[in-house]
């Protein structure tokens, strides 16, 4: 996940030395905002709480995250653009699906290696998340930022095709789709216990998805 504070990253050691700075509070902020709400439920926990146990200032956790819903959900506008211009970057021989493919691998599996930065294992923070989002308020955030995560998706393959998603369906169809495999895989690999690695199983997801998902599809699991 990318930073949210607003500096500018540095070069030499000092900048590198200060951007994990920054990287670590960020995730103690994230791990906390998760215990807490595991411990005491999603509703009795408050930014001040969260600032408290991670020993900094709510102006500090304000620097990195929006707001209570965001540090529980590790949500990033930043990285949902970046997303975005990586599916429109990708080679103009591939077709879209195979660019969303490419490009959803990567998410992910950076999305494991942020999680593991969590410390324990990175699946059992999907199972926190995924118990934390019986609260309705944080179930409406998770479902406004799947819907700019499937806007962005949608409009990157749009751009790749030269069409207008309003009057051609098929980059709203791919898009949606897409975004929903993509939500059904992460919580696969949360209930196998890591027994694949997330990047893996995406991509088998994605090959099976361009075999038109036959039933006797080999997953490697």
């Amino acid at each position: 996940m990318a930073d949210t504070t607003g500096e500018t990253a540095s070069t030499g050691p000092s900048g590198s030395l200060r951007e994990r700075k920054k990287l670590a509070t960020r995730r103690a902020l994230q791990r906390v905002a998760l215990d807490l709400v595991a411990e005491r439920g999603y509703s009795r926990v408050t930014v001040e709480d969260i600032a408290e146990a991670a020993e900094v200032s709510p102006r500090t956790f304000f620097n990195y995250f929006p707001s209570k819903e965001a540090a529980v959900l590790g949500a990033d506008p930043e990285r949902v653009e970046r997303m975005r211009q990586r599916i429109v970057a990708e080679p103009a021989e591939k077709s879209p699906l195979e660019a969303l493919r490419s490009v959803m691998v990567e998410e992910v599996r950076q999305l494991a290696e942020e999680l593991a930065e969590l410390g324990g294992e990175p699946a059992g923070w999907i199972c926190r998340m995924k118990l934390a989002l019986v609260d309705p308020q944080l179930k409406a955030a998770q479902a406004a930022h799947m819907t700019q995560f499937e806007h962005a998706v949608v409009a990157a393959l749009a751009e790749r095709l030269g069409t207008d998603p309003r009057r051609d369906p098929y980059p709203v169809l791919l898009g949606s789709t897409a975004v929903g495999l993509m939500r059904a895989v992460i919580l696969i690999w949360a209930g196998l216990g890591e027994a694949m690695a997330l990047d893996t199983l995406t991509d088998s997801a994605f090959q099976a998805l361009a075999h038109g998902l036959p039933p006797d599809w080999s997953w490697g699991l």
